[in-house]
């Protein structure tokens, strides 16, 4: 029998507004929080860059992790993310083939300069 995975994570803006989320399915998480899959905050404030997770084999242990980590203050959040992240580099850089960003600067590079 396969054990399933759970996830704690932290996603960012660019502007470093943090999200922190648990997930069964970390993998398509972060997909549809780059690709504003879902409305809400991660889509209105752009928080589409995976910088910081940890895997549980438990679900009540990954939720009780993201409760205490949604108890912290910012400057704790972000102790813990630089401690492993300090560059704040997106984690999942290399799990998709296209990246939104990349998408756009291509339909970008396709539109007619006014």
């Amino acid at each position: 029998m396969e054990t399933r995975t759970y996830s704690t994570y932290i996603m960012a803006s660019r502007s470093h507004t943090l999200y922190i989320g648990v997930t069964g399915d970390l993998h398509k998480r972060v997909f549809e929080h780059k690709w504003h899959l879902r409305e809400g905050f991660t889509a209105h404030y752009n928080c589409d860059r995976l910088v910081w997770f940890e895997s549980h084999n438990d679900a009540s242990v990954a939720i009780e992790r993201e409760k205490q980590l949604k108890g912290w203050r910012r400057a704790k959040k972000i102790a813990l993310i630089e401690q492993k992240n300090p560059a704040w580099v997106d984690l999942s850089r290399d799990w998709y083939d296209v990246e939104p960003a990349d998408f756009h600067r291509a339909s970008d590079a396709r539109q007619p300069v006014r």
